[in-house]
């Protein structure tokens, strides 16, 4: 393997395993789905259990393709569509860095970076993607991850975010 194979496995994994984490928690961490679900519904995304059921199977399925390399640029357009809701509905008005209260979007940002990168890449030689030969890699990779994933949030967040009018409770 080259460097460009290791950074594959090493930034798919590290992306995959965020993302796989971070579903599994929505479904069984703190408040599990219905905590999850509720959450949804405070930021506006409605309704909330279908949402909580769907944002959780697309993070834990895209974070296993990635970590497999299976699919690798439409698992990226997962995470790019995920984290770009998160990114609209939740954290853009709280500024940049993470610490703010609300939490700002430094990392939801570059987890979308990450995975528009990971779509250009592609899943390297140590992926199932190069087992069962195939190269989506380069423009098209990145047009899959960028535009799959944009179109996806854009879809969810036009049908479905509705947030609160300022001054309004």
């Amino acid at each position: 393997m080259d460097g460009a194979d290791i950074a594959a496995l090493v930034i798919r994994c590290a992306v995959g395993g965020t993302m796989l984490a971070h579903g599994w928690n929505h479904a069984f961490g703190g408040g599990k789905l219905p905590g999850t679900a509720r959450w949804f519904e405070s930021i506006g995304i409605r309704p909330g259990r279908l949402h909580a059921i769907f944002a959780t199977a697309v993070e834990v399925g895209a974070g296993l393709f990635l970590v497999l390399g299976f699919l690798t640029p439409v698992a990226a357009a997962g995470v790019v569509g995920s984290m770009t809701v998160a990114l609209v509905a939740n954290h853009l008005r709280n500024g940049f860095f993470i610490f703010r209260p609300g939490e700002g979007y430094e990392y939801v940002l570059n987890l979308i970076l990450a995975a528009c990168a990971v779509g250009a890449i592609g899943g390297g030689r140590a992926s199932m993607d190069a087992a069962f030969g195939v190269d989506l890699s380069g423009w098209v990779g990145t047009g899959i991850a960028v535009v799959g994933g944009g179109a996806g949030a854009a879809l969810l967040l036009g049908t479905s975010w509705r947030p609160a009018k300022a001054g309004v409770s």
